[in-house]
């Protein structure tokens, strides 16, 4: 197995942040849609983000905002990532991907999600992320059958994300697609919404990182 990208998202306090950056995932995500418990906040300024350093990566994550605003707060705050969770069309994603900014785009995937609905998505897109799908945008802390994804035969590496937690080490671990380029993981390790066990993030990140060097 190659190496497993880690994405840590949901995060806002700048003690918190500082944790888990000290834990060396690959990205780090931060949540600009006002409806969602873990919403950064509208302060949230590049002075929280000083602390975040390479090689972590910084990650925005959107709700069907307008174009403008996205590329704006990705280049006031220098994020790397627009991480698109709405119905951005594949020419919304171009020109996110134009202003020099990498696109992760997210599908929400139950048993009647259409992965051939991705094609159009394949040219305009860096990396794609496979969440369970809900009532609501964003995560549901519930795992969706990642079976599913033997469906996905697309090009366009991936993130695994959806309920993921501690006690998924060996989950992650079996599980094997050729385009799983990364999991994400957020409320399965909170102490409250936003909130990090960064002992629990920074024990799984190098139990996962062994685990995969042995595999």
């Amino acid at each position: 197995m190659n190496e497993l990208k880690i994405k840590v998202c949901g995060m806002s306090d700048p003690e918190n942040i500082s944790g888990v950056t000290g834990a060396l995932p690959d990205y780090l995500g931060f949540i600009f849609y006002p409806k969602s418990k873990r919403y950064v906040g509208p302060n949230f300024s590049a002075e929280a983000l000083k602390i975040v350093h390479e090689p972590v990566k910084t990650v925005g994550v959107f709700v069907n905002e307008t174009l403008e605003e996205v590329i704006e707060i990705c280049k006031n705050l220098n994020l790397d990532v627009a991480q698109l969770h709405g119905n951005e069309t594949p020419e919304y994603c171009r020109q996110i991907q134009n202003s020099g900014i990498t696109v992760f785009k997210a599908f929400s995937v139950d048993e009647s999600f259409d992965f051939e609905s991705l094609n159009v998505y394949s040219r305009v897109c860096d990396y794609f992320l496979f969440d369970t799908k809900g009532q609501l945008p964003g995560g549901t802390g519930q795992k969706f059958n990642w079976q599913l994804l033997e469906n996905y035969t697309d090009d366009v590496p991936f993130f695994l994300s959806g309920g993921i937690g501690p006690d998924d080490l060996e989950a992650v671990i079996r599980f094997s697609h050729p385009q799983l380029f990364g999991i994400d993981i957020n409320s399965g390790f909170e102490i409250s919404p936003a909130l990090k066990d960064v002992e629990k993030v920074k024990n799984f990140i190098l139990q996962l990182r062994d685990l995969v060097k042995d595999k």
